[in-house]
């Protein structure tokens, strides 16, 4: 039989055993918004660079990094364009303030322009052409080559000349895209230079109306049998 004095000695133990785990629980420092942001462009780097092949364990880190910090430098600029724009919300919307605005969307541009030659100078040290082309696709959902894909399977009678044109745009939709502030943004890139390639096989003669009711019927023949 327990002693009752043995019990009441665990229940205090237990108790204040309790009340420490408790308050131990509660004192834990919580993510911050930084280290979250950190967490996040860094886990997306990571997956990024799972995508390139063999590098070995000194690279991979390094190119980690450099795509983690140019999301984190994209978004510092981006961050001081809204601030600037929305201090100007609060001024009289005459043109004066308009021409103020398109200063700011200048500098920006010329801000990520020289961003995005330096980022590519960056990744060049460490990657091959080819690599290079995988983080492209990386940061902007793969919509070039998907894209592109697609038209193919589409289109099985475009010409060479029509490929290669075709690519180019999407190509430069994507060097566009990986400087974006939101996926939304990078995939308005590309619907504006789809719109252009659409508009470029129209005048080809091709019916893109009619193009995707036939490629859809060949697929779901496809998927039928």
């Amino acid at each position: 039989m327990t002693h009752p004095l043995r019990s009441l000695f665990l229940a205090g133990f237990l108790s204040a055993a309790s009340l420490t785990l408790v308050s131990a629980q509660t004192t834990q420092p919580t993510e911050t918004k930084e280290a979250a942001y950190t967490r996040t462009i860094t886990e997306r780097a990571a997956k990024i660079v799972a995508t390139l092949g063999e590098l070995d364990a000194k690279t991979s880190v390094q190119v980690r990094d450099v795509i983690a910090n140019q999301y984190r430098q994209l978004n510092d600029i981006h961050e001081k364009q809204k601030t600037e724009l929305s201090a100007l919300k609060s001024k009289p919307q005459d043109e004066a303030t308009k021409a103020e605005a398109a200063k700011v969307d200048a500098a920006t541009t010329a801000a990520l322009d020289k961003l995005h030659a330096q980022y590519l100078k960056k990744l060049g040290r460490h990657l091959t052409a080819t690599q290079i082309e995988k983080v492209k696709d990386g940061m902007t959902y793969s919509v070039a080559p998907n894209t592109m894909r697609a038209y193919n399977e589409m289109l099985p009678n475009l010409t060479e000349a029509q490929k290669a044109q075709m690519l180019a745009w999407l190509v430069e939709a994507r060097e566009h895209a990986m400087d974006a502030s939101t996926s939304e943004k990078k995939h308005a890139w590309f619907g504006k230079y789809k719109g252009k390639i659409n508009n470029y096989l129209s005048a080809a003669g091709i019916d893109m109306n009619q193009a995707g009711k036939d490629w859809q019927a060949r697929r779901a023949a496809e998927a039928g049998k």
